[in-house]
């Protein structure tokens, strides 16, 4: 039987030595190996989100310039860890699932995973907490991560979180797939669904294979070759073959082609960028461009700037399952023992406890799927990548304003655009001591459209106020009516995106 597993060999036997899987049915390794790469994924995806937190959304659609030291040093875990917990927030909803496997098994259903992270008790943003508000609503997936009901479909949410997936399918890329189909529908949509299908399956390869260049290439087998996901991730990987020295040559190509954000009505007309395909080009690049070294792995996925802290993680969690924990230089892996057996915030999870439950779930796909455990040997039945159905989020939806509103909401409010759908931006907010749910009502054009309902509790909140799409590309009122007015609390309108059915061309 063939295997390739060749341990803490140094970057050059790596890259003498690489293994391409593809011509192979299986592929086995020691059980030891197999926790050593799941142990390497784990704690260099919690590394590189310590690395990069300081400078997370500092540096937005720009580079982290060369004289802004990233700072790494014996503590910095341990102090992140105690005051500034939730930089971990990619980590902790990653193991929210990861828990509900354990505690449901292999089959457990959406609707469980969906509950698990809607009830939790921490904070989200963007699609996160926008499907948490439509799964406490009675939205159940994969609606809730749909982008007519999500205008946050395309963003980086389930790419920030799909670590486990791959992690617990090694080498079974298409098994890693329908666990982000199950779990990732819940939250995102289109492009923002590709982020997180994208990172489990290179996880999953990097288990199987130590050729970076291979895991990128073969991983994005799954994601539709006519997506705008995929054709960022093939912009890149073609730029690094035209100039694999220069990453900023292709930082600069890629942000001039790609970085026009649509969706999250945050990053539209602004600079700000959480769009799921431009920060999976970020880590691309630093898994590209880092050629198998951490260190610069690391700082390269950081200084493509925007979400700088998730970046350099998932970029360092891949690397890690390749290379395996042993491997992780010294350097890096200072203070590391010292939160090893803490456990996450919001979690009854540390480190080792997911290293331990990882490889126990990895142990059951493995089996499930064809492959064998016996004694000390693993061997997985290796999948050929297999295409993911295309999703297209906002389709004919194209910015063409974001005038600012900036009033408090009275009993009613009204408002004229001309286009085909908006994102009104703002929030419920209390002015007393007690949290408070509003009840209003959207009606366009004289015709009551819903009823929503505003928690001013921030873990509750509806993260956009009100958004609609597909309405005739024509001028629309817009009413809104609030149903229990009170004075214990407020609703605060701050901007309103308007779409339109066809592209702005500036003529210059």
């Amino acid at each position: 039987m063939n295997r390739c597993n060749i341990g803490g060999l140094g970057l050059l036997a790596l890259m003498v030595f690489a293994c391409q899987p593809s011509d192979r049915n299986t592929y086995t390794l020691s059980k030891d190996r197999l926790k050593d790469k799941i142990k390497g994924a784990w704690a260099a995806q919690t590394i590189g989100v310590t690395f990069g937190r300081p400078v997370e959304f500092k540096y937005k659609s720009t580079i982290i310039p060369d004289y802004h030291k990233l700072a790494w040093y014996d503590g910095i875990l341990k102090d992140t860890y105690e005051n500034e917990p939730g930089t971990y927030d990619d980590i902790y909803m990653d193991l929210t699932f990861v828990q509900v496997f354990e505690d449901e098994g292999l089959n457990a259903p959406a609707e469980s995973f969906a509950e698990a992270f809607a009830n939790a008790e921490f904070p989200l943003w963007f699609a996160n907490q926008t499907a948490r508000n439509n799964i406490l609503n009675g939205l159940k997936p994969p609606e809730s991560g749909h982008w007519l009901n999500n205008p946050c479909a395309d963003d980086i949410d389930f790419q920030i979180e799909a670590d486990f997936a791959g992690i617990m399918a090694p080498g079974m890329l298409n098994s890693a797939t329908q666990i982000c189909d199950k779990i990732g529908h819940i939250m995102n949509y289109g492009d923002g669904w590709y982020g997180g299908v994208y990172v489990a399956a290179m996880y999953s390869l990097a288990f199987v294979s130590d050729d970076i260049g291979y895991i990128v290439e073969e991983a994005l087998k799954v994601i539709p070759p006519e997506s705008n996901f995929a054709k960022t991730m093939q912009d890149v990987i073609k730029w690094h073959k035209q100039n694999p020295r220069d990453w900023k040559d292709t930082w600069f190509k890629v942000h001039r082609k790609w970085s026009s954000e649509i969706g999250s009505a945050v990053g539209v007309f602004d600079p700000f960028n959480i769009d799921a395909k431009i920060n999976a080009a970020w880590v691309l690049m630093g898994l590209l461009y880092g050629n198998g070294d951490f260190t610069r792995t690391y700082e390269i996925a950081t200084r493509c700037g925007d979400d700088a802290d998730c970046n350099p993680a998932s970029a360092g969690g891949i690397l890690g399952a390749i290379m395996g924990y042993e491997a992780i230089p010294a350097f890096w892996k200072q203070g590391l023992s010292d939160v090893e057996p803490i456990d996450f915030k919001y979690t009854t999870i540390s480190l080792e406890d997911a290293y331990d439950l990882s490889f126990k779930h990895a142990l059951q796909v493995i089996e499930k799927n064809g492959g064998r455990v016996a004694g000390d040997s693993v061997t997985i039945q290796l999948q050929q990548p297999e295409t993911v159905p295309l999703e297209v989020a906002f389709e004919g939806h194209f910015p063409v304003s974001k005038p600012r509103i900036d009033s408090v909401l009275g009993e009613s409010f009204t408002y004229k655009i001309d286009g085909k759908g908006f994102v009104i931006r703002g929030k419920a907010r209390k002015t007393g001591a007690t949290d408070y749910v509003f009840e209003v009502q959207l009606t366009i054009d004289g015709k009551l459209v819903e009823t929503v309902k505003l928690p001013t509790n921030f873990v509750q909140r509806r993260f956009y106020l009100f958004w609609r799409y597909n309405l005739t590309d024509t001028e629309h009122e817009i009413e809104l009516k609030v149903l229990n007015p009170t004075d214990m609390a407020d609703i605060y309108l701050g901007e309103i995106l308007v779409y339109g059915g066809k592209p702005v061309v500036t003529k210059y």
